[in-house]
C-alpha cells in the first residue's frame, strides 16, 4: 500500500512541476490590466494600496515566493506554484482568485512576465519536496502529530499548545512588517489551503521572508522526518474548526427557551446545546479614523432566553491578551496597546417592515442601543457601557444598571468568550430594545483587539443579521397538527358524501 502511495506521490510532484509556455508579451498587458494597482509597475509592491493592505502586495523584484514546493534552500518556485496563486489566490489576503476572469494561458503568460521582475525569467529549480511515501490520516498518525507538534514547544512556540497563534511573540518578517503566527483551527485562511499535501509542503520548505522555518532542513535541531511532517500535517488538519464555520446561509441567531436561571457563566455547558451562528468581521471603512489591517476576522454568537432575561455568548480568536499596563503584553503588541473589546448592536423598535436603523451606529431617524464590554487594563477591571447612538457623531453614554444590561468576559488559549445578558422588557419602553419571542431582530456586532491598536472607530465589524427568541414547543405543534387532520378528514368526508350522493342520482 505505501508503494502505492510513494507512486502517486512521486505523480504529485510531476504534475505540480508541469506548467505550460508563457508568453511576456500578453502577460505584461494583463499585468498592467489587472495587477499593477497593488503590485506596482515596477512589481515592487509600492502602490497607492500598498498602505491598506494587511499583509502587503507581494514584491516580485525580491524574487522571494513564500508559497511553494521546490527545496527549502531553493529560491526558485515551479511555475505551477506562481501559476496557482493567480488562480486561486491568497485567502486572508487581498490577492483574489483570477481563474474566474482569466482563461488559463493568461494565466500562464502571467507567471512568465512575473518571474521577469525578480531576473528569474530563465532559472530552473534544483530541488523539490521530498514527500517521502505519505500517511493516511487516523487516529494514531494525529496523535504522533500532535506530540511532535508540542516536543520542545517545536509548533506551539508560536502557534499555541491549540494551534490558535496565540503564543505570546511578536514577530516580523524580513522587510520588519508585523506577521501573526497563523491560526491553524481556520483552515479558510491557509494561504495554500489545508489540505495534508499541502501543509505538509509548508512544513517542509518554511515560508521564505517569515520566521516560519523549514523542518526539512538537515542542519535544524528541530528536523523532521518525512514520515514526522506527515504526523504533523494531519494533526494540523485535525484542529480545522467544525461549528464556528461561517455560512453564508446561516443568518440567524436561533435563541433556544429554558426554564429556570439563565448561565451566568461562559463555560456553562448548557451553551454547547445552543446553535452556534458564526459571522466574518470586516474593517470599519466609513467613519474616521477608518481601519485598514485588522487581525480579528469572525465571531460566533450562541443565545438563550427565559420568561424573563436574554442572554448571549460571543466567541472569537485573538492570539493576544491585550492588557495595557502590563509589560509582557505591551511587548508583543503594537504601539499604543489598548484594551480588547465586543459590542452588540441593536435596534430601539423592532422594524415593522424590512427597514433597519444604519448598521454604523444608527441615524438620526433610527436609534440604536450598543453594549460595549471592555477587557480592562492593570489598573482597571473590565467594563461595560451602554449608548444609544443616532450616527456616529452622536453617541449618548447612559449607565447599563438603569436597565440591567450585565457582562462578563474569560480570555483562555487564544479565544474570548464574553456573556451578555439583559431582561427582556425595560422601562420605559421607549430608550431601549425591547425583547418579544418570535419576532426576527436586527443584531450587529463589532471587535477590538488592543494589540493592533484598534481603539474608537479603528475595529472590525459586522453588518445587521437577525436574533431569534425561537417560541417554546410545548403542546402547541401537536393540537396544530391534530387540528389540521381533523379538518383535512372532515373535508375528504364531505368530499365522499358529495361523490357518493352524484353517483346514485345518476
Amino acid at each position: 500500500m505505501r508503494h502505492l502511495l510513494a507512486i502517486a506521490a512521486s505523480l504529485l510532484i510531476t504534475t505540480n512541476v508541469w506548467a505550460k509556455p508563457g508568453n511576456v508579451d500578453n502577460g505584461k498587458a494583463v499585468y498592467e490590466q489587472r495587477c499593477v494597482w497593488c503590485h506596482g509597475v515596477d512589481g515592487d509592491g509600492e502602490s497607492a494600496a500598498t498602505e491598506r493592505l494587511n499583509p502587503p502586495p507581494r514584491d516580485f523584484s525580491s524574487a522571494q515566493y513564500k508559497i511553494k514546493t521546490t527545496g527549502f534552500d531553493d529560491i526558485v518556485p515551479n511555475d505551477k506554484d506562481v501559476y496557482r496563486m493567480i488562480a486561486k489566490g491568497m485567502p486572508g489576503t487581498a490577492m483574489p482568485g483570477w481563474d474566474d476572469l482569466l482563461n488559463e494561458q493568461d494565466m500562464w503568460d502571467l507567471v512568465a512576465y512575473l518571474k521577469i521582475f525578480g531576473g528569474m525569467e530563465e532559472e530552473v529549480p534544483s530541488q523539490q519536496v521530498d514527500y517521502g511515501t505519505p500517511i493516511p490520516s487516523s487516529p494514531e498518525s494525529i496523535a504522533k502529530g500532535r506530540e511532535l507538534f508540542l516536543d520542545d514547544e517545536r509548533c506551539s512556540e508560536c502557534h499555541g499548545e491549540d494551534g490558535k497563534g496565540d503564543a505570546s511573540k511578536g514577530l516580523k518578517d524580513d522587510n520588519g512588517e508585523r506577521t501573526w503566527p497563523r491560526n491553524l483551527t481556520k483552515p479558510w485562511t491557509f494561504r495554500g489551503s489545508n489540505d495534508p499535501k499541502d501543509i505538509y509542503s509548508r512544513i517542509s520548505v518554511g515560508i521564505p521572508g517569515t520566521q516560519m522555518p523549514s523542518f526539512a532542513d538537515p542542519t535544524s535541531k528541530k528536523k523532521l522526518s518525512a514520515d514526522e511532517r506527515w504526523h504533523i500535517a494531519n494533526y494540523v488538519q485535525s484542529l480545522a474548526k467544525a461549528t464556528e464555520v461561517v455560512r453564508a446561509k446561516n443568518t440567524v441567531i436561533k435563541a433556544d427557551k429554558l426554564a429556570g436561571e439563565l448561565p451566568t457563566t461562559v463555560d456553562d455547558p448548557r451553551w454547547q446545546q445552543s446553535e452556534a451562528t458564526t459571522f466574518f468581521l470586516v474593517p470599519q471603512l466609513i467613519a474616521k479614523d477608518r481601519f485598514f489591517k485588522p487581525s480579528n476576522d469572525t465571531i460566533t454568537v450562541r443565545a438563550l432566553y427565559s420568561d424573563s432575561e436574554i442572554s448571549l455568548l460571543l466567541e472569537w480568536d485573538d492570539r493576544t491578551h491585550s492588557i495595557p499596563g502590563d509589560e509582557k503584553a505591551e511587548k508583543i503588541s503594537d504601539p499604543d496597546i489598548a484594551e480588547d473589546a465586543v459590542a452588540i448592536q441593536l435596534p430601539i423598535h423592532i422594524p415593522e417592515g424590512m427597514e433597519k436603523p444604519y448598521f454604523g451606529m444608527g441615524d438620526a431617524a433610527n436609534t440604536v442601543n450598543i453594549w460595549h464590554w471592555r477587557s480592562g487594563s492593570t489598573e482597571k477591571s473590565e467594563s461595560l457601557a451602554l449608548l444609544n447612538g443616532r450616527g456616529f457623531g452622536e453617541i449618548a453614554q447612559r449607565d447599563p444598571a438603569e436597565i440591567g444590561v450585565e457582562a462578563t468576559g474569560q480570555y483562555q488559549k487564544g479565544t474570548w468568550k464574553v456573556l451578555m445578558k439583559r431582561p427582556l422588557a425595560t422601562t420605559p419602553i421607549d430608550k431601549d430594545i425591547q425583547f418579544v419571542e418570535g419576532a426576527f431582530i436586527p443584531i450587529a456586532f463589532a471587535a477590538w483587539d488592543g494589540s493592533n491598536s484598534e481603539t474608537g472607530s479603528r475595529h472590525t465589524m459586522t453588518t445587521w443579521y437577525w436574533l431569534l427568541l425561537k417560541p417554546a414547543t410545548g403542546n402547541k405543534p401537536l393540537i396544530t397538527a391534530l387540528l389540521m387532520a381533523l379538518l383535512i378528514a372532515g373535508i375528504l368526508f364531505w368530499w365522499a358524501r358529495g361523490a357518493t350522493g352524484n353517483k346514485e342520482g345518476s
